[in-house]
């Protein structure tokens, strides 16, 4: 088994080596891909092992999207540090389950230390909140919401929707993430409860919109329940007023969630956290651990500044189960998982390899990339359309808005050559632009040169 374990080590080293060398997408072919698996893996008999692995790893370099790579400048899937590969392997190999504190004391510690150190750097107080690792934000997410009618609404426990005199309804910007349309869904509120707020010219949740909406409901019979803020829109980064929905949330008694899946990781910094002003003020906070906290798939954290609608929204009781820790919160009747894998270890590895300052070096350091890029992007001609201090440039040039090519003819081409990966920004059903996000710490000024490159020939700018 030794051996196993070296060539799967051997394939990491070589994938964080050659990486840089090596094309950001490649050609897939789904009846390739599909023929490959039916030749080599047809079940009926074992297969080695060793040439697994190498089989495997071949398979993911040719026929993925190379996310680690310090030219994709796509969505948030960051280059992961090593340490938190280690932490998934050690996970994996022990195994523990973290449903209840007796049978995995140690995983479980541990991820509450890290937690609320996390805690204290948002401005909650550990002694009164509770938080726990989810499989990520959309879970993260919908635990907000869960923790939101039990806390407003104490019948919903027992009687559910129905017993409910007014219908709640959840009000989220329109830019603010799809996984809320899916979440209204599941909790039985209905797509109809979620209120889309126009967002303004800088693409913030518009004020004087929700206070309108607000009223509105109010006049017709309906249950404002809670409002949510972002902080980092996935498009373009734009991050809500958050001080001012705290004001309107305590206003009209709502739940004040924000929605920091991306940007909650900036409270890290010196330089953000002046940018998240606000977030101490909510009810719960979504952050993801994978997405600028350079760990694996999937790590999301929630945070709630009162346990009790916790305790109260996932109570259960079981023969089965082993009998509770006194002075422990057991997690599998504090959040929506019950078997659960030990998520944290990851990032409890990489946070202590680095420590806090650490950390923050490495955003920071993503931060100067994204400013050199909207720098030289703005020299060459192009227009940057949403300001935001976190590394990602939304732009357009005016060979776009003049149609003479369109945003799709630019992201083709880029992706045939395969020198690095951006994506689009959807303004509207006509305007479209091209997005650029800093995904990876190991991104250099050299590497945004190559896609400063790629831009001008395909745009055959001199």
């Amino acid at each position: 088994m030794t051996k196993i374990y070296e060539n799967a080590i051997q394939e990491v080293e070589r994938l964080y080596s050659d990486i840089s060398d090596r094309r950001v997408i490649t050609k897939a072919n789904p009846q390739e891909i599909t023929d490959h698996l039916a030749r080599t893996y047809d079940f009926q008999g074992p297969v080695d092992l060793d040439d697994m692995v190498e089989d495997i790893a071949g398979m993911l370099r040719k026929w993925s999207v190379q996310v680690t790579h310090p030219r994709y400048f796509g969505y948030f899937n960051p280059s992961v540090r090593p340490a938190a590969v280690v932490g998934d392997i050690l996970a994996a190999a022990f195994n523990p389950n973290l449903a209840v504190w007796s049978h995995a004391p140690a995983a479980v510690e541990m991820e509450q230390h890290l937690l609320r150190y996390f805690l204290r750097q948002f401005g909650l107080d550990p002694e009164r909140a509770t938080a726990h690792f989810t499989t990520g934000g959309a879970e993260a997410n919908f635990t907000a919401v869960v923790a939101a009618l039990t806390a407003k609404l104490p019948e919903y426990g027992d009687k559910g929707l129905a017993g409910l005199v007014q219908k709640p309804v959840i009000y989220v910007s329109q830019a603010a993430h799809d996984s809320f349309g899916k979440i209204s869904h599941m909790t039985g509120m209905g797509r109809g409860s979620l209120r889309r707020i126009a967002v303004d010219q800088d693409y913030k949740m518009d004020i004087g919109h929700l206070e309108m909406m607000i009223e509105n409901d109010l006049q017709q019979g309906y249950y404002p329940l809670m409002v949510t803020g972002t902080a980092g829109t996935t498009a373009a980064g734009v991050i809500d007023p958050l001080d001012e929905l705290s004001a309107m949330s305590q206003r009209y008694e709502l739940w004040f969630h924000v929605d920091a899946a991306w940007g909650g990781a900036a409270i890290l910094s010196r330089r953000l956290k002046p940018f998240l002003k606000g977030i101490e003020k909510a009810d719960s906070i979504t952050c993801d651990a994978h997405k600028w906290l350079n760990v694996p798939m999937g790590a999301g954290m929630f945070f709630s500044a009162q346990r009790e609608p916790c305790e109260r929204a996932f109570r259960i009781a079981t023969d089965y189960m082993p009998g509770s820790t006194e002075g422990v919160l057991e997690p599998y009747t504090t959040s929506v998982q019950w078997s659960r894998r030990f998520i944290g270890l990851k990032l409890f590895m990489a946070f202590a390899e680095l420590g806090h300052g650490g950390y923050a070096k490495l955003m920071d350091h993503q931060v100067d990339m994204g400013d050199y890029l909207k720098k030289e992007l703005t020299s060459l001609g192009w227009k940057i359309v949403v300001d935001t201090p976190f590394p990602v440039a939304t732009f357009t040039h005016t060979k776009i808005e003049s149609g003479q090519i369109t945003t799709s003819e630019v992201l083709d081409a880029i992706y045939n050559r395969g020198k690095a990966w951006i994506s689009e920004f959807v303004l509207s059903s006509k305007d479209r632009t091209l997005r650029a996000c800093i995904c990876s710490y190991r991104t250099q000024e050299t590497d945004i040169d190559v896609l400063l490159e790629e831009l001008k020939t395909v745009m055959g700018m001199d």
